[in-house]
């Protein structure tokens, strides 16, 4: 069972906390495992023994800074400290048992602790402060559009030194000629080596930070109106652009929709367009956006809120749709309907806004500088602060010698190292740690299925990528001496992976699992899983009493829901709507307020329309199966099976807690 690793951190620790008595907030249990995790350290010598589970011994000090760390701030509810004296020992023996099972030792184990590892690593392997320029620099960018043409000369960064040369060459000439006054579309008509541009002129239209490649983007940015650029390398070639234009950003836009979907399942209609086009109908002729949406939008999440979305700038919707959303021009300007891959829509603009301020966009920033290709600029930063800390010195003559040993059979696996193996000198030497030819030759000879390019260039290319990996592993290996609260932190994941592995074996997946065990349960506990009050019924929604009083002669006459309403429907597929299910009290308000008896209720005005509910059935309260409830039953059975396993544990293990200790803290933290 693999998890993304927020997720498992969210969960690693939750177990310890599910038998608090008298802490009852939600919240509690999702924030206190992280804070949890970030306090465990190691005992302390000079410090009285809190806690003995033998081999392991925790200190008053220890115990204390842990309590008040959990206990302190608004988000946290307070507890005694011998209700969470009692919470950590249940965690200390579950991760007990989970190391006497020898759960720390399976491969699974120890690659997913490694995998942790390089992700906990980065913060220590990257450069901050690069990172913090290129963000703000990338916020400056989004405060305004760009639209831009280009030419492209293809390059690869793979092609040799003398094909890149006849590229760049290629790229200049054409520059002259586009700097030269011929107009810039037909140049790029002509000369483009982006097949688009025969038919656009090169013409990319409007972009903002991170639509394009970092260097091609800078150059965007760096570039004024009307001007061309100079040369620009990306990893697509050779670039010449022309900035046509620039603007304020879109910035964000609040609006609502209404959506007939083109699922048909959805929106129960053959005819999604003509459905759109008479609600935009009705709209027109004085009907409230919002009543619209909540009674007709496929969209039932924006439905309920008179179809208003989240607020959201370029590039978080599909085009057609931001397209129409920002270029509506007022507060209140409602759109004609048109269509996306989705369905049929109509927006109302609600209100506009700038680009968020920089605090609110900082976390999205980071994300996005991070996974472009910027963000090398930060790697080389940090791979020349490794080198300076523990000194380095290189000797590419030695590097230079593979030029004459490797040849293209490696491109298809099939080089053979022993070519090499009279190279034993060093490459380089990093901190106490000399890496020799052989090693790279090991490295080379696993770089099989590669494309094809110059033997220099590709020599050079794997060399580069090695002495970084090399370089970046070595500064990983002093990370735990170097960084305390770092060899801290690895040995909380260890401990709350292993306790998440064993928690699922034994509670999670067993309960779910366990189907035997779960029918026992259920039947020792059946009393707590029973139906309320319900009835079968159908809610109609109306476009008229007298279309409500068609509806009750067609049922009475025999007629289903779906055959009726493809009758009534004709003439417009705004006459009748309907749902039908069992409710309960409290699962629909005009289910709520009508008369429970069979038959059908008064009309209830309703945006304009009417409600009416035609009760098929009062049904009385019975127990509900398993699978009606099967989501609480498990829940519960966990619950049980959590229980019994911390008393096993605590049957299993011997462990003691220095009461005069306890009652010293406790008269401490008062």
């Amino acid at each position: 069972m693999i998890l993304p690793l927020h997720v498992r951190l969210q969960i690693i620790v939750v177990n310890f906390y599910l038998n608090i008595s008298n802490m009852n907030s939600i919240r509690t249990l999702i924030v206190l495992p992280f804070i949890f995790l970030a306090t465990i350290v190691t005992a302390q010598e000079g410090n009285e023994t809190f806690i003995d589970f033998g081999d392991e011994k925790i200190t008053k000090a220890e115990f204390a800074r842990i309590y008040k760390k959990n206990n302190s701030g608004e988000m946290v509810t307070k507890s005694t400290v011998e209700e969470y004296l009692e919470l950590y020992i249940n965690f200390k023996l579950k991760v007990k048992e989970a190391e006497e099972k020898g759960l720390d030792t399976i491969s699974d184990f120890v690659n997913e602790l490694a995998g942790y590892r390089k992700q906990l690593a980065q913060p220590y392997l990257s450069a901050e402060g690069v990172i913090e320029e290129l963000k703000k620099e990338a916020y400056a960018r989004l405060q305004e559009d760009i639209k831009a043409s280009h030419i492209l000369i293809r390059s690869s960064y793979d092609d040799s030194a003398e094909d890149t040369l006849k590229a760049f060459e290629k790229a200049r000439k054409i520059r002259k000629i586009a700097v030269g006054g011929k107009d810039f579309s037909e140049v790029a008509k002509q000369y483009s080596e982006d097949p688009s541009a025969e038919t656009n002129g090169g013409n990319l239209g409007y972009f903002t930070a991170f639509y394009m490649v970092y260097p091609f983007e800078s150059a965007a940015y760096n570039t004024k109106k009307g001007e061309i650029s100079k040369i620009v390398r990306s990893k697509f070639g050779y670039h010449i652009l022309k900035v046509e234009d620039r603007r304020p950003a879109s910035g964000n836009v609040s609006a609502a929709h209404i959506l007939i979907s083109s699922d048909r399942e959805l929106s129960k209609t053959d005819d999604p367009e003509g459905k759109i086009r008479e609600i935009n109908k009705k709209i027109e002729e004085g009907a409230s956006f919002e009543d619209m949406a909540a009674e007709f939008s496929d969209d039932t999440r924006s439905a309920s809120n008179g179809g208003k979305l989240p607020m959201f700038g370029v590039g978080r919707m599909v085009p057609e749709f931001e397209e129409v959303a920002f270029s509506l021009e007022k507060d209140g300007d409602i759109s004609e309907p048109f269509k996306t891959q989705y369905g049929w829509h109509i927006i109302k603009r609600i209100t506009r806004a700038g680009v968020d301020t920089y605090d609110k966009v900082e976390r999205e920033l980071t994300q996005k500088v991070k996974k472009d290709s910027r963000s090398n600029l930060s790697e080389n930063v940090v791979l020349e602060k490794i080198m300076k800390q523990y000194g380095f010195k290189e000797n590419l003559k030695e590097r230079d010698d593979f030029y004459a040993l490797v040849d293209s059979s490696i491109f298809v696996g099939k080089w053979n190292p022993k070519s090499a193996e009279k190279l034993n000198k060093t490459l380089f030497e990093i901190g106490d740690k000399k890496v020799s030819q052989q090693d790279f030759t090991k490295y080379l000879a696993d770089q099989s299925n590669q494309k094809k390019i110059d033997i220099q260039v590709f020599v050079n290319k794997r060399y580069e990528a090695f002495k970084k990996k090399e370089l970046l592993m070595y500064k990983d290996s002093k990370l735990d001496s170097e960084f305390p609260e770092f060899k801290a932190l690895m040995e909380e994941y260890h401990d709350g992976i292993l306790l998440f592995n064993l928690t699922d074996d034994l509670v999670w997946s067993k309960a779910s699992s366990d189907t035997l065990g779960l029918e026992a349960f259920y039947e020792m506990n059946k009393e707590n899983y029973k139906w309320g009050d319900r009835v079968d019924a159908t809610v109609y929604s109306l476009i008229s009493e007298e279309m409500g009083n068609q509806v009750k002669k067609m049922i009475k006459d025999g007629k289903t829901e779906s055959e009726m309403v493809e009758v009534l429907n004709r003439t417009s597929q705004l006459n009748v709507q309907y749902e039908m299910k069992k409710y309960e009290k409290g699962e629909d308000e005009f289910v709520d307020n009508v008369e429970w008896k069979e038959g059908f209720s008064n009309y209830i005005p309703n945006y304009n329309r009417f409600k009416m509910i035609h009760i098929k059935e009062v049904l009385q309260p019975t127990y509900k199966t398993t699978a009606d409830a099967r989501g609480i039953i498990t829940s519960d059975y966990q619950e049980y099976l959590e229980d019994n396993w911390v008393k096993e544990l605590r049957s299993k293990y011997k462990y003691t807690v220095n009461e005069k200790a306890l009652e010293a803290l406790k008269t401490e933290l008062k």
